[in-house]
């Protein structure tokens, strides 16, 4: 399985579950994930973690690797996505702000690539004032996931050693 991630799993794990500071081991293992090939970014996360200007932003620049340029096959994904955005019921400024930021790219990368999204996110179905990303990806047969599920099936460990 290849995950992508959500800008707001960086910003989550680094404000409240994860610091950078307190549980590097979830930052290391965020890198060996990468370094294995199993989970990875895109670039317009990248631009949003950058808007931060903190040690996260200072943390992601470090890691070119992590954030993928949004390349030529993801051209069809984007086309079918922005028709389900246009042809939906949600409200003209919601239609808008989804098409105007990353979520709109990472959900249409994810459909091209077939990668898992993980995401903070949960679905609102019933919102007609904001597309989420699970409603996206529901929309297209992309699977998503918590971060928390994401180390739960990638059986992620974060322990210090044992002393006597």
């Amino acid at each position: 399985m290849t995950y992508l991630l959500d800008a707001n799993v960086f910003i989550t794990a680094k404000n409240v579950h994860y610091g950078l500071d307190f549980v590097p081991a979830f930052w290391d293992w965020i890198d060996a994930g990468t370094t294995a090939g199993v989970l990875f970014s895109i670039a317009p996360i990248k631009r949003e973690l950058d808007a931060g200007s903190d040690e996260l932003s200072a943390w992601a620049n470090a890691r070119k690797s992590l954030f993928v340029e949004v390349d030529a096959a993801t051209a069809p994904s984007f086309v079918a996505l922005t028709a389900w955005v246009t042809s939906s019921e949600y409200t003209p400024a919601a239609k808008s702000t989804f098409l105007g930021n990353a979520d709109y790219q990472i959900v249409a990368y994810a459909h091209a690539h077939n990668c898992v999204v993980v995401t903070h996110e949960k679905p609102e179905p019933n919102s007609y004032k904001k597309i989420k990303i699970p409603d996206a990806c529901n929309a297209f047969g992309v699977s998503y996931v918590t971060p928390f599920q994401m180390l739960r099936a990638e059986n992620a460990k974060f322990v210090l050693p044992r002393t006597s």
